[in-house]
């Protein structure tokens, strides 16, 4: 059996497994070798013919009409979220990074195991009864729950006997909960319902795409480095392969995206000036003052022409749907969008890492709400560790500067690495699988092949043999920066 939560179980015992175990193979290192273990694997269990390289496969017009369908549902599960946000997500303590240099090969031999699932028929769909179930409930769905929660290895298989909610059941819940970004409450509620009946076919779907997303992005990882999650909605500070600092982080709404790019941390703006993008002149100042004239002035920012100079709010004709040809800027102080604090990271979409003048979301598990820009929960703490090999920059000094009211830029003597990435599907080194929901729909968009050797993908293509993921959809440049 495996021994890593969240990676299939499915040796019910002697004689009754066809395929060989999981762990009697040898995964190889590289992901070509990976692409073919999973190849051989499918020819021996008659995978070539079966439901997962038709869906994974060619995609035939059956399963484009129910990615189309589960868009639309995705669609009303996002507003329905908005409207119930919680306050009880913990964010997690591990030491493993969400993204190393480990981890595509760790991706590649999870899809070896879900593949292999999915051919034995995934795992059993819980009914809504499940969520009237309570510690000590006895009956047939806590039995099916048991089953359940043992195939992906979230409770372990010398607790498969009974038929009662204990606080095996409860711990395996909270793991699974753990696994999938919900709150831990270690009972059965409709999110956690919905996590529990995704089939497996998507889950292997999402593992694959995200697989495909890193493969094609070019990152070196230092022994210091910075990864932002986007379908996680978290920032991991990298020290030495462990993970340091976690922060809750607000991303972009799926209207204003936040993009996947690389990069490095430059700088620490400390009471950063807010220079408001076009975009968002044009997108949102403009309506707000043809609303609320005093609205610039309220917000503490000024209008600039060409050269710089303010001039008058009432002067610019608001009503006006053509290019601006002024700036709008936002002093510095507790009002503004950026907060006391923002890291400076150049790059084509114009997005960042800062603080927030609103901090209310941070502990909602529905955390895509700014407009492209990251948003820190504690960006101070963040900076002393990105200024840790910095003499005299301490959280008092930090504190300091910030309580002074002035702008000031401290330039980084060695930049930090930083990746924003999107990975629905992804696994740790302590083998553990975790999912996202594809918050912006990438993984659904049409298929390519998955192999890393890219000298390989046509004659593996023309044979047939190929394993493929959803395409991740283009991430377009863009310019939406966090307004209010």
């Amino acid at each position: 059996m495996i021994g890593r939560t969240g990676a299939p179980r499915y040796c019910r015992g002697p004689g009754d497994n066809p395929m060989p175990q999981l762990s009697q193979l040898r995964v190889a290192t590289s992901m070509r070798s990976v692409t073919l273990a999973v190849l051989v694997t499918g020819l021996a269990a008659g995978l070539m013919a079966g439901p997962a390289f038709a869906q994974l496969g060619n995609a035939a017009p059956k399963a484009k009409a129910k990615a189309q369908t589960e868009a639309k549902s995705k669609k009303a599960t996002r507003a329905a979220r908005k409207k119930s946000l919680s306050a009880g997500v913990r964010i997690s303590n591990s030491p493993h990074p969400t993204y190393d240099n480990d981890t595509a090969r760790l991706i590649s031999a999870a899809m070896l195991s879900y593949s292999t699932l999915e051919v034995r028929g995934g795992w059993p769909t819980l009914p809504p009864d499940v969520m009237t179930l309570a510690p000590d409930s006895s009956g047939p769905e806590v039995a099916l729950l048991r089953e359940r929660l043992i195939i992906t290895d979230d409770l372990a298989p010398e607790h498969a006997e009974g038929d009662v909610f204990d606080a095996n059941i409860t711990a395996a819940i909270r793991r699974f909960q753990s696994r999938h970004g919900l709150e831990e409450t270690g009972t059965i509620g409709k999110r956690t319902l919905a996590a529990l009946n995704v089939p497996v076919t998507r889950r292997l779907r999402q593992l694959a795409a995200s697989l495909d997303r890193i493969s094609a992005m070019d990152f070196v990882f230092g022994h210091r480095y910075v990864v932002v999650n986007i379908p996680a909605a978290v920032t991991e500070a990298v020290e030495n392969g462990k993970v340091v600092r976690r922060h809750a982080a607000i991303v972009g709404k799926p209207d204003r995206p936040s993009p996947t790019l690389t990069t490095s941390i430059t700088a620490v703006n400390l009471n950063p000036t807010w220079t408001v993008p076009l975009s968002i002149v044009k997108k949102d100042i403009r309506l707000k003052m043809r609303r609320d004239p005093g609205y610039i002035a309220r917000m503490r920012m000024r209008v600039l022409d060409g050269s710089g100079r303010e001039i008058d709010a009432r002067a610019v004709n608001w009503g006006s749907d053509g290019a601006p040809n002024f700036t709008v800027r936002q002093d510095s102080g507790t009002w503004n969008a950026l907060g006391a604090v923002r890291f400076d990271m150049p790059n084509p979409h114009s997005v960042y890492l800062h603080d927030t003048n609103n901090r209310s979301l941070f502990s909602a598990d529905y955390r895509f709400q700014s407009s492209g820009c990251a948003r820190l929960e504690n960006p101070r703490d963040f900076a002393v560790w990105l200024l840790q090999e910095q003499d005299g920059w301490s959280r008092a000094r930090i504190d300091a500067a910030i309580a002074t009211g002035q702008r000031q830029d401290v330039r980084l003597t060695r930049k930090v690495p930083v990746a924003w990435i999107y990975l629905t599907g992804w696994v740790t080194r302590d083998n553990v699988v975790h999912f996202r929901d594809d918050i912006y729909n990438h993984d659904g968009a049409p298929s390519r092949a998955l192999v890393a050797d890219l000298g390989a993908r046509n004659d593996l293509r023309a044979s047939g043999f190929i394993l493929q993921s959803a395409d991740p959809e283009p991430v377009r440049a863009v310019s939406y920066l966090d307004s209010q």
